[in-house]
């Protein structure tokens, strides 16, 4: 199931809080194509994300703006290391992948590199919404910037 991690194990690892505390600080974009902020609305963490596109509707660039526990930073620092290059397809596989991960539907998170770290939060759902928020919003800022 969860790869015997259960509600005794320690949430917080070491790796979740390096992660967390690796989070780019903000950097305004040289050109801005989209931007989304979204809640989480299972714990209140808000992530905006902005994007700059390059010809080919990949992420060039993105901002980030974070205010979420040590799992949402983790998650977003995880998500902007490995954005560039990005497409629009990508980021909704990466989400889907994700999202059947922590549902306990699939044994591995996808292609997305890292978020195996994160594991100690399969089985806390409480925990999910912050952890697929920043994906939900690179992805919403991507169709922003395709509009």
């Amino acid at each position: 199931m969860y790869e015997n991690i259960g509600m005794n194990a320690p949430l917080y690892t070491t790796e979740i809080l390096r992660l967390a505390a690796d989070l780019p600080e903000y950097h305004p974009l040289d050109r801005e194509d989209g931007r989304a902020e979204v809640r989480s609305p299972t714990c209140g963490s808000v992530v905006t994300v902005a994007v700059q596109l390059d010809g080919h509707d990949k992420v060039e660039a993105l901002a980030l703006k974070v205010q979420a526990c040590a799992f949402g930073q983790a998650s977003t620092a995880l998500m902007a290391k490995h954005a560039s290059g990005c497409s629009r397809e990508t980021a909704a596989a990466a989400l889907e992948a994700l999202t059947e991960w922590l549902d306990g539907n699939s044994d591995h998170p996808g292609l997305w590199p890292g978020l195996t770290a994160l594991t100690p939060a399969r089985a806390r759902k409480s925990r999910h919404g912050a952890i697929l928020l920043p994906f939900r919003t690179l992805l919403a800022a991507i169709d922003e910037a395709q509009r």
